[in-house]
């Protein structure tokens, strides 16, 4: 029975990587899904399978995005990165470029894979990691799953000069521009925190309320401001 299961392993190994290389032969030697769109076939608690032109893929996605997405049958485009590993390789996917450049940028810390990433954007979404890194809230990002205050730590560490206040505004979605006066009446570094703070979720009010407080040397740049505005709503 051993002999029988090492030498189907043994195939099924070889046949994965003669695939590989045949991928990576026909793309310049990279191997690349850049999105997958088709039939939202089945939502499972570890990913989704889509549906797309008679095959079924299985994508592990965030827990926070499997909520997010439309019923079953639903047509949806995920923006998928591929893992390749020697024994196996595995689809992660996400719902805008944005966010899967944010779990690329986890995946090359030290230390965080896959798995370890996915866990990090279920626990939180990517506008609050994002917050979280430009804040260096460590504590936040320890409350994930498997991911302790040291790990944490390295992320921002590793990350900060990587994620701005900039990847967190969307300017056209932004509520704060609903009465064409802009950040609620502020303007440069003041009004784009304001805006990093709308997207979070906090009200037009309490963001005001927290960046109007901060002054002196606390206000000199987008990254102290924040963090002193973010100690005023909290």
């Amino acid at each position: 029975m051993t002999c029988i299961f090492r030498s189907t392993y043994g195939k099924i190994t070889k046949g994965l990587n003669l695939f590989i290389r045949s991928l990576r032969l026909h793309t310049g030697g990279i191997v690349m899904i850049a999105f997958i769109e088709g039939e939202l076939a089945e939502k499972n608690a570890d990913g989704i399978v889509v549906s797309c032109g008679g095959v079924g893929y299985f994508i592990g996605v965030p827990v926070s995005l499997i909520g997010a997405l439309p019923q079953v049958g639903s047509r949806v485009k995920i923006h998928t990165y591929l893992h390749v590993r020697e024994d196996a390789m595995q689809l992660y996917g996400f719902s805008s470029k944005k966010d899967l450049e944010l779990f690329k940028l986890l995946i090359n810390v030290s230390g965080i894979g896959p798995k370890g990433a996915l866990s990090i954007l279920g626990a939180m979404t990517p506008e609050q990691l994002r917050m979280a890194i430009v804040a260096n809230d460590a504590k936040g990002i320890a409350k994930s799953p498997g991911i302790g205050a040291k790990t944490a730590q390295k992320i921002i560490l590793e990350l900060s000069d990587k994620v701005n206040i900039e990847d967190m505004i969307d300017m056209n979605d932004s509520p704060v521009f609903a009465a064409g006066e802009g950040a609620g009446g502020l303007t440069g570094v003041a009004g784009d925190v304001m805006l990093a703070l709308v997207s979070l979720g906090y009200s037009n009010s309490q963001a005001l309320a927290a960046v109007s407080a901060v002054s002196g040397d606390d206000a000199k740049d987008e990254q102290s401001l924040l963090k002193a505005a973010l100690k005023n709503i909290r």
